[in-house]
């Protein structure tokens, strides 16, 4: 992991690879991983495992990065294909963290993956997703009082 304040090719300072959506992954049933994911807006903080921010707003209905995020589990994915309910039960396991800001609710994936599962899967409501809320508690580090990122 990066030190504190250290950004990398995403914002929250992440690995991107190992939070990618792979191929294999789809087809074996489930992602049986954490993924990253991208907000239209974030919150001047980050807690763990990110390092840094990329926001000067304090608002606190914004997500920071490094927030996880994990679909309810009692959310009805018996609808959607086999492809977006492997991707859907990681959501409900492992979650996602906030990784970026970019376009809302975008989850990489590898090429190989239907570039048609992104549509698809942005037919599940924010409401259905809760936050995860760290075991240890307290304000999350890179937040006023805390050290800062760059």
């Amino acid at each position: 992991m990066r030190p504190d304040g250290w950004t990398s090719s995403d914002a929250a300072g992440l690995p991107i690879f190992p939070a990618i959506v792979r191929y294999d992954e789809i087809k074996k049933g489930m992602v049986e991983h954490a993924m990253r994911v991208t907000v239209r807006r974030s919150r001047r903080g980050y807690v763990a495992p990110a390092t840094h921010f990329a926001s000067r707003d304090n608002s606190e209905n914004l997500p920071r990065m490094g927030e996880r995020i994990r679909l309810k589990r009692d959310f009805d994915i018996s609808h959607f294909s086999p492809a977006a309910q492997a991707i859907l039960k990681g959501l409900k396991r492992y979650g996602m963290f906030v990784a970026d800001n970019g376009w809302m609710g975008h989850l990489d994936r590898s090429r190989s993956a239907d570039p048609r599962l992104h549509e698809e899967l942005r037919q599940v409501p924010g409401s259905a997703f809760e936050v995860v809320v760290s075991p240890a508690g307290g304000r999350g580090r890179g937040e006023a009082g805390g050290k800062r990122g760059t």
